[in-house]
């Protein structure tokens, strides 16, 4: 048994890596998705709620965030008190970024949500205290974050040209579908470590997987800035 979890953390932590390093720049609307955005005039509330739910379950830059802030959470309500904050925080942004046309520089924002990942799994390891000194108020990052993350989303929209006919509605509808994705998500995770905080390993084998989610981080970050670099003009 204690091998077969052996295995599965091992696992765990080499799709992290490798999903990170084939898929950085793959968390956006495009295909059939991004065309569909674009030919809405009017009100299609379920359409977009299934584009923000879609989003959401495939934006692992911002689940990689969340399961860094339920990792070492054990109570289902402290995790809906934490993932609360960080919905209210994305929701604000969010809309206000789309409907008051705010316009801010994506890749700069995607190198924050990358810093946002680390920042967490930094302090899951005690990095701060042992470090620094210093024990931040996660209630407070987490809910910072949360803004720059529907930063974030709202960028990928922006993207696109959206008719002003239903705008509001629909940018509603598409927040509604992102708060369904990540409860589906994180219910998900919350279950796995749920079971894998049953063995012995886990505590073992934390470090190791939030050095995982730090590396992510990282690499997410750096392939933002590079890219910001690269076209500053963007």
């Amino acid at each position: 048994m204690y091998r077969n979890y052996q295995l599965l953390i091992k696992t765990i932590v080499s799709v992290l890596v490798t999903f990170f390093a084939f898929s950085l720049a793959a968390h956006t609307i495009e295909g059939s998705d991004a065309n569909f955005v674009q030919s809405i005039d009017g009100p299609a509330i379920f359409p977009f709620i299934y584009l923000g739910a879609k989003h959401m379950i495939t934006g692992y830059d911002h689940l990689l965030f969340l399961v860094g802030v339920i990792f070492f959470l054990y109570k289902p309500n402290h995790v809906v008190h934490y993932v609360t904050l960080f919905a209210i925080g994305h929701s604000i942004t969010l809309l206000f970024g789309v409907l008051a046309d705010l316009h801010v520089n994506p890749y700069m924002i995607d190198a924050i949500i990358g810093f946002s990942i680390v920042y967490k799994a930094f302090e899951n390891v005690d990095g701060f205290k042992r470090l620094l000194g210093v024990e931040p108020n996660m209630k407070v990052a987490v809910f910072i974050f949360g803004l720059f993350h529907g930063l974030g989303l709202a960028t990928k929209l922006q993207e696109f040209t959206i008719s002003d006919n239903g705008l509001i509605t629909n940018i509603i509808s598409f927040n509604v579908g992102v708060e369904i994705g990540q409860i589906l998500a994180l219910s998900a995770v919350f279950i796995l470590l749920s079971v894998w905080r049953t063995n012995e390993s886990y505590l073992r084998h934390a470090f190791m997987t939030n050095t995982a989610l730090m590396t992510g981080g990282f690499l997410l970050a750096g392939y933002q800035i590079s890219a910001y670099l690269l076209l500053p003009s963007v």
